[in-house]
């Protein structure tokens, strides 16, 4: 029997992890991998307390900062499958490989995931010049060309963010419309850098080690067009890592967990949620740090109080 089971091993994860082990509760760390989606950021530059650091680092870094503390138990290179609610006030949590643990508390980091174009040359690139944070990677595409695929607020806001750095930004949009905020599509048609390309679906990205270009179609006159390109932000939207726990708390119209965001606990007392999984407005790893951080003092005086 745990305290406390914590699921993902990305910024939220480990902050929770660290600080479970620093209140001595009795808990265990289940995650594929450390570092979450910044694993594939080639310079990260707005991490607290460095300047710069790739996403191994990172990764490496939470890593050992977690494993140099004592008390947490940790099973990583394996998923969890299913949280489920026993009879009692504990739970029950699967993994992939068919491990089962029984806790009093959860506490649901496990992240998101981007979508993706699913086109040729975007795995491969990914982290090479494909990013999927333009908060996190903008400044690294100073004085370059850059594309930004989408049309909703996320894509809108990437090329706002691209604004002091980049030379030119296209924004390949596949409809014959915008779907974001209109404010905010006005700000950046007006700039000089923006160049939007409607009916636009792209078909493979480009390039080697780097990103070189990407091929697109143009439906309005059916044919291939190429962009040579230095990056590609591919800002189509994200989807929550959530369906673990979806039968057993509220999760909004995008999938995300919604917590009381003074404590981070979810609709079910006894599981509480912190990082992109969460409805947080503003996904970024300090801030998903911080909340794990709420969410296990608030864990500590839960456990207290139902001792």
């Amino acid at each position: 029997m745990y305290d406390l089971v914590i699921i993902g091993g990305g910024p939220a994860g480990v902050a929770s992890g660290v600080y479970a082990a620093r209140k001595k509760i009795k808990a265990l760390l289940i995650a594929k991998s450390f570092g979450g989606q910044s694993l594939v950021s080639s310079d990260i530059q707005n991490w607290i307390g460095a300047a710069s650091l790739s996403g191994f680092d990172l990764a490496k870094n939470l890593e050992e900062h977690l494993r140099s503390q004592e008390g947490i138990e940790i099973l990583d290179g394996d998923l969890v499958d299913k949280v489920e609610k026993l009879k009692d006030r504990n739970f029950k949590v699967s993994t992939k490989t068919g491990k089962n643990f029984e806790t009093k508390t959860v506490l649901v980091c496990s992240g998101s995931h981007h979508k993706k174009l699913g086109v040729l040359g975007e795995d491969r690139l990914n982290g090479k010049g494909v990013v999927y944070c333009s908060t996190c990677d903008a400044p690294l595409f100073g004085g370059k060309i850059v594309a930004v695929v989408g049309a909703g607020n996320a894509a809108l806001e990437a090329v706002r963010d691209l604004f002091p750095y980049a030379n030119k930004v296209y924004l390949l949009v596949r409809s014959d419309k915008i779907k974001g905020d209109q404010v905010t599509f006005e700000e950046i048609k007006n700039n000089s850098k923006v160049e939007i390309i409607y009916q636009a679906e792209v078909k493979e990205i480009l390039g080697n080690e780097f990103v070189t270009g990407l091929k697109y179609s143009d439906k309005n006159k059916n044919e291939i067009k190429e962009l040579k390109l230095d990056g590609v932000f591919v800002e189509i939207g994200s989807a929550p890592n959530s369906d673990l726990a979806k039968d057993l708390v509220k999760i909004d119209e995008r999938g995300q967990i919604i917590v009381d965001h003074k404590t981070q606990m979810s609709s079910l007392p006894g599981i509480w949620a912190a990082g992109d999984v969460s409805d947080v407005l503003y996904k970024q790893n300090n801030i998903s740090a911080g909340d794990a951080i709420k969410a296990v003092l608030n864990i500590y005086d839960y456990l207290n109080k139902n001792k």
